[in-house]
């Protein structure tokens, strides 16, 4: 009598078993609710697409790009780029190579101005502290460059 208890009892709780994991496993289809959007999401999405360090870098190697667009540039680069990754010990992360030859490019390009190369400085010093001596270096490096190109020395 015992076993035929103990057998009947095995089979309803692995029916109950087969029903849980079922259950659990292929749940019921849910309505997703559609997140509302936002009023201009593809000029948002355009403007952050366009806002890339390469692009970036990309404006500051043509040397026919407007000072309008070099100072869109440089507000796109603080608004979504002044960090820099931190540093790899006591040296730079391979990334501040990108921001290094910014500064480069920038100080060396006809259409910019002192307010510009300032406005790129004190933000990134202010945001990567850390950075003080690169950034200075690089900003040194092509304000060096500039004096040489202004005055026709060969660089």
């Amino acid at each position: 009598m015992e076993i035929l208890f103990i057998l009947k009892s095995l089979a309803g709780l692995s029916v109950i078993l087969i029903i849980l994991v079922a259950v659990f496993l292929y749940p019921k289809k849910r309505a997703i609710k559609a997140k509302p959007t936002a009023k201009y999401p593809k000029e948002k999405k355009r403007r952050t697409e366009l806002c890339t360090l390469d692009d970036i870098l990309e404006s500051m190697r043509d040397k026919t790009t407007s000072s309008k667009k070099l100072h869109e540039m440089i507000e796109c680069l603080v608004k979504y780029h002044s960090k820099i990754p931190n540093k790899l010990g006591m040296r730079a992360h391979p990334d501040f190579d990108i921001y290094e030859e910014i500064i480069l490019r920038l100080c060396h390009h006809p259409q910019t101005s002192k307010e510009l190369i300032l406005q790129l400085d004190r933000v990134l010093l202010k945001e990567n502290p850390t950075y003080r001596v690169e950034l200075n270096d690089a900003l040194e490096k092509g304000l060096n460059t500039r004096s040489a190109s202004l005055y026709g020395a060969p660089l």
